[in-house]
């Protein structure tokens, strides 16, 4: 059955909501559809009083590790961790209270290029059990590749059930963006959500598009009930009009 997991994207030390394509290393300006006067504890402290488990906190950019850090004092063992994290940090992150971590980039090379050897390195340091991969991609030549680097680079990994089913034994969960639609809240994805549910081997948890509740329904429907999803702008929590909070909170809640 698809759960609302939460969100708490955190830009320059706010928690914000960002459309995922305008976020770039040039130092141009991201185009931001929300920014919250408050702390990404408080977020935190919100999804631990309803329930809500398996959230996600990203970093987009450096210079948020303070707020990062709040949240998951907050709600220790509640919320996983992304952004910027690698082998080298990964533990630590466990330690200040993540489920797990999340990772992208520190699976590729500068050109994008997948590596085998980091993945092991990072599953052998941490145990499968608390590791994300996050597989957010953007449609090229009718195909779903990986982008890295804040969605800035594409990969030579495809987002299809040959890549889900050879990274599965490495992993607990996905963690999919779909890049192109993130932040605009036009809709979801259906064609990556129906690819996602036939597959369903695993957690994976979708991201990107959601306008209204309709589209959280037709999520669970195209997604075999095997895609759980977060939802952002579209979010009144983050200053949006197409879903209610407290309407996701109660769906949750849902007896099969």
């Amino acid at each position: 059955m698809t759960k609302f997991r939460p969100c708490i994207d955190i830009h320059q030390g706010k928690v914000k909501q960002i459309v995922g394509g305008s976020l770039r290393d040039s130092g141009a300006v991201p185009i931001e559809n929300f920014v919250s006067d408050r702390s990404a504890g408080w977020f935190a402290e919100l999804f631990r009083n309803d329930n809500l488990i398996g959230g996600h906190v990203i970093q987009l950019g450096a210079g948020n590790e303070i707020a990062a850090r709040e949240a998951l004092a907050t709600y220790p063992g509640g919320l996983q961790i992304g952004g910027g994290i690698h082998s080298g940090n990964a533990s630590e992150w466990l330690d200040a209270g993540a489920s797990h971590v999340i990772i992208t980039s520190a699976l590729f090379d500068d050109k994008g290029k997948f590596s085998e050897d980091a993945l092991h390195s990072i599953t052998k340091k941490i145990g499968k059990e608390n590791l994300v991969i996050d597989l957010s991609c953007r449609r090229y030549e009718n195909r779903w590749v990986v982008a890295m680097n804040r969605w800035q680079t594409l990969t030579d990994l495809t987002v299809d059930h040959a890549t889900l089913d050879r990274l599965t034994p490495y992993c607990d969960e996905f963690l999919i963006h779909a890049a192109d639609v993130e932040g605009l809240c036009r809709g979801i994805d259906t064609e990556l959500v129906a690819e996602l549910g036939r597959w369903g081997k695993c957690v994976v948890t979708y991201a990107g598009g959601a306008a209204t509740m309709n589209d959280v329904l037709q999520l669970e429907q195209i997604g075999c009930g095997a895609v759980d999803i977060t939802v952002g702008s579209a979010l009144d929590l983050f200053g949006g009009k197409g879903l209610k909070y407290k309407d996701l909170v109660a769906w949750n809640s849902r007896e099969l």
